[in-house]
């Protein structure tokens, strides 16, 4: 603790000038793994890669439209065909000096989808069939779809002459990126990653000239260090970054998101393999209340995966409400009778589940043992169980597991297809893993994946609401505002955006360093 209180001071010290254009950040994640084929950078969020678009939008209330960023013009649809012609902007050259043309895109994309890479974020181009090179400024697109491609095209684009056939994990892209974004790694320790902005970048030169991140696993210590003034920013859960706001200058941060918490539910127990207890369970558990009580009012509801950002893809008449009378009267229809431990059992069966959550993760222990506590009164008996992500991965099959997702929410079929369609190959061990679906809900969603983007879109995805609402796979719990402190000073800078399953300090007030600016220059 001592060593990395010395490193965060000398990263702060030295002269008024040299403080002015740098930015101090507390992590609450491991430093590393700067690669886009781990998912670093994969909405196209990254002060150290670009990819051919870019989101934006003026706030988070809206789902953000998908601009240009190493594309010269967004995507055409060549003829009446899945294809697509992206041409390239010229004379842009990655942080190691090399220049960036359509082999660089061309070989990330093929290399996202190499078995031999096994990238953890396969599954979400997997609408990509094909990807090549037209001439050196432009590439082509294929998809086996009828959908506008931009969601897929937002991945960090990194050189081909780093690209590696061997596990993403494994590549040297993970501790030594290499982008054509406006900033650089420096250095990186375990404990603390500078990035410096470069002098060559093809856009705007950020007036923000140094950020530091430092490593901080606990969510107490960051909220420490930003209370004595340590660090400029972190991200914290929404009780504690609210007993911050205000001192001395910190300000607290609350940015939508498409990320949502829930509960799996494991087709190896006899209680939640029967679709009329899940049932139950989605109108046995209060939602305002969890966001109430469990995130301080910093969230909204959720019954699936797709929230009212979505506009008229929403539909709110099909969201569970709580209604803990209709809930016991399905039980009790599906033959699950209280015992005389008041725990409700069906023959042999009881209605009885582990629910594990990730140990270090404050935020799903709360939600967890809040809904442990919503079940109770059902006759449900419900244990929440900290451990580890390696211990969760080998029990998905036989418990419940208090999960996290929208790791995707800039397409609509992204955020919902992996997390309400049966398993595909390639799913992620995370993606519906009781293997749960309605009665046609396959179906619909890849109808609604194949169809091509225009108003009446909107209507498959209500009626996927619908249809889910009658056999619910899950019971999803809200949906996150995920919670920064900043400590801007002088700066000003963008207003946040619409954020994905993905956060901290990448995101929040700092998504977009480069606008950054301070004192109107």
């Amino acid at each position: 603790m001592a060593g990395a209180v010395a490193m965060l001071a000398a990263a702060c010290s030295g002269s008024t000038d040299e403080q002015d254009d740098r930015l101090v950040l507390a992590a609450g994640y491991e430093l590393g793994d700067y690669n886009p084929m781990m998912g670093y950078g994969q909405l196209g969020v990254s002060p150290i890669y670009e990819g051919l678009l870019q989101p934006q939008a003026d706030d988070d209330t809206v789902v953000p439209d998908l601009v240009p960023a190493l594309a010269a013009a967004v995507p055409a649809r060549i003829g009446d065909t899945n294809t697509w012609r992206i041409p390239l902007r010229e004379n842009i050259s990655f942080s190691d000096g090399t220049a960036f043309d359509s082999a660089d895109v061309v070989a990330t994309y093929r290399a996202v989808r190499n078995p031999a890479v096994a990238s953890e974020i396969s599954t979400d181009v997997a609408p990509i069939t094909e990807i090549t090179a037209d001439g050196p400024n432009a590439v082509v697109v294929k998809l086996d779809t009828a959908a506008d491609p931009s969601p897929y095209l937002l991945l960090g684009i990194v050189p081909s002459e780093r690209v590696q056939d061997a596990p993403a994990a494994e590549w040297t892209l993970n501790t030594e990126p290499v982008g054509t974004g406006p900033y650089r790694l420096d250095s990186l320790q375990p404990d603390q990653a500078v990035l410096v902005a470069r002098d060559d970048y093809w856009g705007r030169a950020p007036q923000l000239r140094r950020v530091v991140y430092s490593y901080v696993p606990d969510d107490n210590t960051r909220a420490q260090r930003i209370a004595a003034g340590e660090v400029d920013g972190t991200n914290l859960p929404p009780r504690l970054a609210n007993t911050l706001d205000g001192r001395d200058g910190a300000q607290v941060v609350a940015v939508r998101s498409a990320d949502w918490r829930g509960v799996s539910l494991p087709a190896g127990n006899a209680f939640t393999a029967d679709v009329q207890a899940r049932l139950a369970m989605n109108l046995g558990v209060d939602r305002q209340a969890l966001v109430t009580d469990v995130l301080a009012g910093r969230g909204e509801p959720s019954s699936t995966p797709i929230a009212p950002v979505y506009g008229e893809a929403y539909d709110a008449a099909t969201q569970f409400g709580y209604d803990r009378a209709a809930a016991e009267a399905v039980l009790e229809r599906a033959g699950w009778i209280a015992g005389g431990d008041g725990i409700r059992a069906k023959g042999t069966d009881r209605a009885s589940f582990t629910l594990l959550y990730n140990a270090q993760d404050t935020l799903r222990r709360d939600l967890s043992v809040a809904f442990a506590a919503a079940m109770k009164p059902l006759g449900v008996e419900v244990t929440p169980r900290g451990t580890s992500w390696d211990d969760i991965d080998t029990r998905l099959g036989t418990d419940a597991v208090l999960l996290g997702g929208g790791s995707t929410p800039y397409s609509i079929d992204s955020q919902v297809y992996d997390t309400l369609h049966t398993r595909v190959p390639d799913s992620s061990p995370y993606s519906n893993p009781g293997n749960f679906t309605a009665p046609g809900l396959d179906a619909l969603l890849d109808a609604a994946r194949m169809s091509a983007p225009s108003p009446e879109n909107t209507e498959p995805y209500r009626q996927i609401q619908r249809v889910y609402a009658q056999a619910p796979s899950s019971v999803f719990l809200t949906f996150l505002h995920h919670t920064y402190v900043s400590r801007p000073g002088a700066w000003t800078h963008d207003a946040p955006i619409l954020e994905p399953h993905s956060h901290g300090v990448t995101w929040g007030p700092w998504w977009n360093l480069p606008s950054w600016t301070e004192g109107g220059r």
